[in-house]
C-alpha cells in the first residue's frame, strides 16, 4: 500500500480549512494511498524523472465549502505520495 503524507506547507493550510473541507482532503489522502495515479487526477509537468506530479480538484459540493485543489507528487520507487499544496478557492 502506498503511503501518503502532507508537506509542512499543506499541513499548515489544512489546519486553516473548515471541518468539512478537512474531511474532504483527508478522503483524498486515503484515496491516494489506494490509487495514487488514478484517472481522477490530472497530470502536471514534473522535472524529476523518478516522480510524477498530479492534482485532484475537489468541487465545493464535495467539500461543503470552497473548491480545493490537492497538488501532490508520487514517487513509484518509494511507493509514496507527498501532498505538496492545498489550494483553496475564495
Amino acid at each position: 500500500m502506498t503511503r501518503a503524507f502532507h508537506s509542512d506547507a499543506s499541513e499548515k493550510i489544512l489546519r486553516e480549512l473548515g471541518t468539512s473541507e478537512q474531511a474532504a482532503v483527508e478522503s483524498v489522502r486515503r484515496f491516494l494511498e489506494e490509487d495514487p495515479d488514478s484517472d481522477r487526477a490530472r497530470g502536471l509537468p514534473d522535472a524529476d524523472p523518478r516522480s510524477s506530479s498530479w492534482v485532484i480538484e475537489l468541487l465545493p459540493e464535495e467539500t461543503g465549502g470552497r473548491g480545493i485543489s490537492v497538488v501532490y507528487r508520487y514517487n513509484v520507487d518509494l511507493d509514496a505520495v507527498l501532498i505538496l499544496w492545498l489550494i483553496a478557492g475564495p
